[in-house]
């Protein structure tokens, strides 16, 4: 996978999170390149939940 790809598992855990969604959605390209370079570093399911999670309360 290139590193600016977006992770299956991201895109899944996105999928089921709408307000993280709707966030990262509105976040520039940029903004959304340096948010995929940290799901590389995610290591479980559980983890990347919290990682989606965490992007509700993001601060572009």
């Amino acid at each position: 996978m290139k590193k600016d790809e977006m992770p299956i598992g991201f895109a899944m855990a996105l999928a089921m999170n709408p307000d993280a969604l709707q966030m990262f959605s509105a976040l520039s390209e940029a903004q959304k390149q340096k948010i995929i370079a940290g799901t590389h570093t995610v290591k479980s399911k559980e983890e990347m939940h919290r990682y989606v999670n965490s992007l509700i309360h993001h601060k572009p």
